[in-house]
């Protein structure tokens, strides 16, 4: 990817380096039959260790776990930001990874917002906050074990970069566009966000089976991957996307189907717990939104045959 020169998005959280409060008291609402608790030692390591393997063996967003614990869609602001401005200070400004990453997510503004301004809407930059370790969002407390996610309540995304790694020794998916699919797959959250899908998607679940709640999902993930698409394609008109940069995008999506990470751990695939798509889907729905770089074609709801 020929990234180097271009803008780089100020929207940028760095939370790299900071310390973490021990314990945090999530009151997990009433209704449903659960009662006020305190999340801390133990609990906290069983949580985590959970999120990791819902992330990393079936796909599900950190979110939709601390909703399914919770019950709905309210989370609880654990406050462990940095002063405006000031950045953790382990961290150097022109770190690589970051100025990458950066650049990345100037381009997906650009082409959103020119995206959101041909129909006359006005495209939100959402904020990208860097951490290690584990972060506080306003839809409650992470790992890093649960990899990239997108929170509605407060309209970031949440990336330890370290994931990066892992999807390149692990889910066997280098490269620096690998890279820049996960982030775009994680903006496209965002536009799902702004257009009301997510809110639709997390309104309508409360009252789902949990088959059908995984079927939805999959449709909202699938979206996700096209709208990545859909980036990659203007990223490819402005001259950024290099040769085989579009295979490791194909690669990383392929990487985290339902299928590939089941059978991959655990030897056999079962399809009703599928919740993101398999490997073909994601792939398919990427080079649905690459090929036309239109978003209508992402309707994934209204899909025959997803």
């Amino acid at each position: 990817m020929r990234w180097e020169g271009r803008r780089r998005s100020d929207n940028i959280e760095d939370r790299r380096g900071q310390s973490f409060p021990r314990q945090a008291r999530f009151p997990f609402p009433s209704g449903r039959g659960r009662t006020g608790g305190r999340i801390g030692g133990t609990s906290l390591v069983l949580i985590a260790i959970v999120a990791l393997g819902l992330w990393v063996f079936a796909g599900i967003n950190p979110l939709q776990f601390l909703d399914m614990m919770t019950g709905d869609d309210r989370g609880v602001v654990v406050d462990n930001r940095a002063p405006e401005g000031q950045r953790g200070a382990n961290n150097a400004i022109d770190d690589q990874q970051e100025a990458f990453i950066s650049v990345v997510l100037a381009e997906t503004e650009d082409s959103w917002s020119e995206i959101f301004a041909a129909n006359d809407l006005t495209y939100e930059d959402p904020i990208l906050v860097l951490f290690t370790d584990r972060v506080g969002s306003a839809c409650g407390l992470s790992s890093a074990a649960v990899g990239p996610f997108y929170c509605p309540n407060d309209r970031k995304l949440y990336l330890d970069m370290s994931f990066f790694d892992t999807l390149s020794s692990r889910f066997g998916a280098p490269g620096d566009f690998a890279e820049a699919y996960v982030l775009a797959h994680e903006v496209g959250h965002h536009v799902q966000n702004l257009t009301g899908v997510l809110g639709r998607y997390h309104r309508d679940r409360q009252s789902m089976s949990e088959q059908e709640a995984n079927a939805e999902s999959i449709k909202v993930e699938l979206q996700a991957d096209c709208y990545a698409g859909v980036w990659a394609h203007r990223a490819d008109r402005s001259g950024i996307v290099e040769e085989g940069d579009i295979d490791e995008a194909l690669g990383a999506a392929a990487a985290v189907g339902d299928d590939i990470l089941q059978r991959r751990t655990q030897g056999y695939v079962v399809p009703e717990s599928f919740n993101h798509g398999t490997a073909e889907q994601r792939t398919r729905w990427f080079r649905t939104g690459f090929r036309s770089g239109n978003p209508a074609d992402c309707d994934t709801f209204s899909a025959a045959n997803l």
